[in-house]
This record gives structure tokens, sequence and C-alpha cells, in this order.
């Protein structure tokens, strides 16, 4: 009987994880309840998940400004003899920079050695939510569309070729890239470069790559100037 008493008697190790666990339990409890009280968050709708991890807002932005300072520290964005100096130089919005890294992405997947209008045009695409990309997809031009249209004009590379980490731009898209700070400028307006600007620069190299597959696609002058109005209006956000 004896016997049979301490075999249902909870061990020293059973009774030292429970009361780990418990305690454990209770002091998560209470980082969550500090984090639900949290000032700044009072009125924001979160879930479960987020409470869970309170620092993955902060590693996100963190993480956003890391990848945003690489891809500007090897973005083209002035011509050698421009007048326009670094300092005077517009911001780039996050998309912007986002849809400049997804078209040298793009320039990769194609095994190209250079990054052209065509890729940036693609990037916009791939980044996704910059007006200029609900435009476009608004207006029946998709990636996979472009892609296609990207192979019949500028081809693919060799299967065997490895592309650059960051391939260097092609003299249209280097007007390109030009063409959107010189008309952020022109418009007095003090905001950031926008994927906006990228595709409208896209479609005044009427020559280019990425110009033609608009063209062929059902882009027109009119759905430019739609766009510029659009991405103009105030209160139109494009960061």
């Amino acid at each position: 009987m004896a016997a049979h008493f301490l075999s249902n008697l909870p061990s020293t190790t059973q009774i030292s994880k429970s009361g780990f666990a418990t305690k454990h339990n209770q002091s998560h409890t209470t980082r969550q309840a500090q984090f639900l009280k949290s000032s700044w968050l009072i009125g924001t709708k979160i879930n479960s998940s987020s409470a869970n991890f309170p620092l993955r807002s902060s590693y996100i932005v963190s993480k956003r400004r890391q990848i945003a300072a690489k891809v500007l520290s090897s973005l083209p964005t002035s011509r050698p003899n421009s007048a326009v100096s670094n300092e005077k130089a517009p911001k780039w919005s996050w998309r912007a920079i986002k849809s400049f890294a997804m078209g040298e992405l793009e320039a990769r997947k194609l095994k190209h050695s250079t990054t052209g209008t065509e890729a940036i045009l693609m990037g916009i695409l791939v980044e996704g939510t910059s007006l200029a990309a609900k435009f476009l997809w608004a207006n029946g031009v998709t990636l996979f569309k472009v892609r296609d249209e990207s192979v019949k004009i500028v081809g693919k590379g060799d299967f065997f070729f490895f592309s650059p980490e960051h391939p260097p731009l092609t003299e249209d898209a280097q007007r390109v890239i030009d063409w959107a700070v010189d008309h952020k400028l022109k418009s007095g307006n003090s905001g950031e470069v926008t994927a906006s600007d990228l595709l409208l620069g896209i479609w005044s190299e009427t020559d280019s790559p990425g110009h033609k597959i608009l063209a062929a696609l059902g882009f027109s002058d009119e759905k430019a100037k739609e766009l510029e109005s659009l991405s103009s209006e105030p209160g139109s956000v494009d960061d």
C-alpha cells in the first residue's frame, strides 16, 4: 500500500516543471497585459500574434531601412554632368526604392547583364502596392504579360550566365532615372520620387523596350496623363 501511495505522488522533477511552467505563463501574461496597455497602441487593432511579438514592428522598420540604404547606395540617381547636386536631389519613396530593387532582381532572373527599362517596369509590378502598379493592373498591364513581352523584345540571357548582384543600368534606363528626378524637381513638389515618376519616365523613352511593351499592352499618352493627374492630386500618398 505504501508503494502504491508513493507511486501516485508527483516527483520533484514534475513539481519543478509544473512550477516553472506556471511561473513562465504568469510572466508571459503580465508582459502581454503591459504590452496591450501601451499608450501608443490605444485605438490600434492587433491580433494575438502581434501581441506575442511586440518587437516585430520595430524589427520590420529597421529591416526596411537597411534594405533602403543598401539599394540607395547602388542607385544611380543623377548624371555625372547633371546640374542637380546630391543635396538638392529629391529623396526616393520606399515603394520606388523597392520597385527599383525588384527590377534588378527581374533582370537577374532573365539572366541579363544590365537592368533595362523593361526590368524597371517589371519591378514596379512586382512591388505591387504603389499607385503606378495599381494603375497598370487596373488597365490590364500585368506582370505575366510584361514578362512575356520582355522575352519577345529583349530575349533571355544564356542559361549558364550569372548576372551581377546589381546589373548596371542601360542608357535608356539611366535616362528614366534622370527623367524621374528632373520631373519631380520641375513639378515644384517637395515630395519624394515615386514609382509613378519611374513609370512616366519609362513612357517618355519612346525607343526603349519598356515603352514598346507598354504600348503593345494598350498604354497610351492619355493613360500617362491620367496617371500624372492622379499622382499630383492633393492627398495622394505613394510613399
